[in-house]
């Protein structure tokens, strides 16, 4: 046997294949690619993204402001425009990092993109009371036009701009010297262990058929639904501790801020280490304690210690769970398909956003899942008749939170016996690196593919 067969076969014997150890070229400095990544794509995701929750919370905020009394919405009228804003940027934004960086660096970057979520929700609320306040009437036109006018049309004149400043696939990177595309491009197979890049229907059968997606997706409505609730009612947690409306929207700077960190923080050592799922189970008990203070404590300082502690645990582990989502599906039909289902399963416990919350006949309720009370848990865990307190809601979040852990916890299991298994195969029947062309069609279920714990 070659020593480069037995140098491919000692990596298949590891847990973990990174791309850090297989670069084509001595020449090409990793660091240097993945910082001409980070300047060419992650400003244009966090941008679509922080805009996409300031886009979330404006409508709320403009049906609080007297919205839907000036256009006579009736019926379900209100629920459809607020439907056709969820519809498809957090998938379609989780499936470009994950078709452009390597497993090995894609926490951070998702943990970076989703952190804009968090600034906006933290910001989106006063930004929408200053616009009301200030230009309300001005050109003879309500403060809520002006909410949309001024934050919608942001986005708008972004998403054009970016339409045309964006860069589609790898194999398309012009600024990469060739040299750096070959090592980008190589490194991707090995990840995908060579998955198929064809549309074909086959693929999507797996992507329909296949266990783990499904885990992951009962992982995702775990979290959505504490991740939604806290994010929509903070405002009103934090009114009900004693501050009045005003105060309460700008004490809610401090929690999402705190989340922002965390999350940075949390996704750089993700990918330090390689790990996704020891690092939720890490920070879940975060969350569930600060649920715990607002439950237990009756002072105020613990209780918006609690609040900041809730998403400071919450806000990562969504960032941690996306990108264990799309780290662990190789095709990328298949993986474009898979992260659809879970974002899409995960919008039955909540959507993440930063909304506020609503009263409609005595309960607390976000815009746009009014006809769906058996659907969006998370917009009606939080009633009118449990404030100050909100013992329901908080009971049912921390419940959500634990079993979210516990299967979090078996996810791991369940990927660590997969991977022996494939270890296994591939030193019983001899593959390497090599073969792995002969197992594309299978995409990650293929003995050469690791999948990351």
């Amino acid at each position: 046997m070659s020593s480069s067969s037995s140098t491919d076969k000692e990596k298949l014997s590891t847990e973990i294949v990174t791309a850090e150890y297989v670069a084509p070229s001595p020449s090409v400095d990793h660091n240097k690619v993945l910082r001409k990544l980070d300047l060419r794509l992650m400003p244009s995701a966090c941008i679509l993204y922080l805009f996409y929750g300031l886009d979330l919370a404006n409508i709320a905020n403009a049906e609080v402001a007297g919205m839907g009394t000036d256009l006579h919405f009736t019926g379900v009228q209100f629920n459809l425009c607020v439907a056709l804003t969820l519809s498809g940027l957090m998938p379609g934004v989780t499936y470009y990092l994950c078709a452009w960086y390597p497993k090995f660096a894609q926490a951070k970057r998702m943990g970076l993109m989703f952190s804009g979520v968090s600034l906006a929700g933290g910001f989106g609320g006063l930004l929408a009371y200053i616009i009301q306040d200030k230009m309300h009437g001005l050109g003879g036109l309500a403060g809520w036009s002006w909410i949309f006018l001024c934050e919608g049309l942001m986005t708008v004149v972004f998403a054009i701009i970016l339409f045309f400043c964006m860069y589609d696939y790898p194999e398309n990177a012009t600024f990469l010297t060739d040299a750096e595309r070959a090592w980008l491009l190589e490194t991707l197979k090995l990840d995908s262990a060579a998955g198929s890049k064809e549309f074909k229907r086959e693929f999507i059968v797996q992507a329909i058929r296949e266990p783990k997606a499904y885990l992951f997706a009962l992982l995702f409505f775990l979290i959505s639904i504490p991740a939604a609730s806290f994010a929509t009612f903070l405002p009103t947690i934090i009114n009900g501790m004693g501050f009045s409306s005003t105060n309460a929207q700008i004490l809610t700077i401090p929690p999402n801020i705190a989340g922002c960190i965390f999350t940075l923080c949390a996704s750089y050592l993700s990918d330090k280490r390689q790990f996704r799922g020891p690092f939720i189970l890490a920070l879940c008990p975060v969350a569930i304690l600060g649920y715990a203070l607002l439950l237990a404590t009756r002072t105020l300082a613990a209780q918006y210690i609690g609040s900041v502690l809730v998403l400071g645990g919450i806000i990562p582990c969504i960032a941690m769970q996306l990108s264990w989502t799309g780290g662990n599906f190789a095709g990328e039909l298949k993986r474009a398909v898979v992260i659809g289902m879970v974002l899409g399963f995960g919008n039955l416990g909540g959507q993440v956003s930063g909304s506020r919350a609503l009263q409609v006949d005595g309960w607390l309720t976000t815009p746009g899942t009014r006809c769906l009370p058996s659907r969006i848990i998370a917009s009606f865990i939080y009633r009118l008749q449990d404030s100050p307190r909100y013992t329901l809601g908080h009971t049912v979040c921390i419940a959500s939170l634990c079993v979210f852990h516990v299967m979090s916890a078996v996810t791991i299991v369940i990927l660590h016996m997969l991977n022996k298994k494939k270890i296994a195969q591939c030193e019983r029947d001899g593959l390497t690196l090599a073969d792995e062309d002969a197992f594309a069609e299978l995409g990650d279920r293929s003995p050469l593919y690791r999948y990351t714990l």
